[in-house]
């Protein structure tokens, strides 16, 4: 029978919290200096493997071991999570000779995997195995044994799975971040991968959201102010692009310019008013590295350039439309 809540023990809750994160922090610490002696073996295998990283666990690594995969399919490594037990009523044949077997057992022992585990040693697959134990039957079969480090679960029993699971979602990071890096992933691959929600939108490039040259009013710095005002008012964006004898970016008349300066307004010349030396971006580069531009020269238009001439203009509003927080 189940206690009263005010008969138990109190214990300091903020005490428990600190504890448990203490110990996982102190294992994935201890684990970064006891790195599996296998994993450059295991990445080299998986850069060389045709076909996919097929992740397989039960239970809470089932759990991790799918977290796992979506990562590494995420970062330019192809790669699914197979059911262990649906494995040995069919599934096997989703695991070809082509691909790359990881198998997450804690312990070592998790029976509902060695239908997978004979199947990899029957057609030759190479597999890692993620676990705690160097003497259990997975890791002694596995090609890349992929140890933890020794280290107590954070639960107060001792039997949940809590600090193993964190270090085993912390080495499929290592993983995946590694291949990453070997394949070379860039943010435009990372962005081919992730087309949906604001994650994808922060990956666009200005090239994708700028209004183009010839929507613009790009207009040498010599002209008359009458016409400056004219090439504005046709173009509908209250901006007006300065450029130099060469076609060279010179500066920028915004609206608020005209405003400033209204009375006297055909008395000047374009350069008296304008900014010169305008904030630019290049159109390959990242919307939300234009954003902070903007943010930070508190103008709400970025002048976009390629071999310092301008071919654009990324407004604010554009920015603002596509969805972009």
């Amino acid at each position: 029978m189940q206690r009263p809540l005010k008969m138990m023990k109190k214990k300091n809750i903020q005490e428990i919290g600190k504890f448990v994160i203490e110990t996982e922090a102190s294992a994935l610490s201890k684990l970064a200096s006891d790195l599996p002696a296998d994993f450059s073996a295991a990445i080299d295998a998986v850069l060389e493997t045709k076909g996919r990283v097929v992740v397989s666990g039960v239970g809470k690594s089932g759990h991790v071991g799918r977290k796992i995969a979506a990562t590494l399919a995420s970062t330019g490594t192809p790669a699914g999570f197979v059911h262990a037990t649906e494995a040995s009523h069919g599934d096997l044949g989703m695991i070809t000779p082509n691909d790359f077997c990881l198998l997450i057992s804690n312990s070592g022992e998790t029976s509902e995997l060695y239908d997978i585990l004979a199947h990899t040693r029957r057609f030759g697959i190479l597999t890692a195995v993620i676990s705690s134990s160097k003497n259990s039957t997975l890791i002694q079969a596995a090609d890349f044994k992929l140890l933890l480090t020794d280290a107590p679960e954070a639960c107060t029993i001792g039997m949940a799975p809590t600090t193993s699971t964190t270090l085993t979602m912390a080495l499929g990071d290592a993983l995946a971040v590694a291949l990453m890096e070997q394949r070379d992933f860039k943010p435009e691959d990372f962005k081919v991968l992730h087309p949906g929600g604001n994650l994808g939108l922060q990956m666009l490039t200005v090239s994708q959201l700028m209004r183009k040259k010839n929507e613009m009013a790009i207009v040498k710095e010599d002209l008359s102010m009458s016409s400056v005002v004219s090439c504005m008012n046709q173009s509908g964006f209250g901006v007006a692009i300065l450029v130099d004898e060469n076609g060279m970016l010179s500066g920028i008349i915004t609206d608020g310019d005209l405003r400033r300066n209204i009375y006297d307004i055909l008395t000047f010349s374009p350069r008296d008013i304008a900014t010169l030396n305008p904030t630019s971006i290049k159109p390959t580069d990242l919307v939300s590295v234009a954003l902070e531009k903007m943010e930070k020269s508190k103008v709400y238009a970025i002048v976009v350039i390629e071999n310092g001439k301008p071919i654009g203009l990324l407004r604010m509003h554009d920015v603002l439309r596509s969805g972009i927080k």
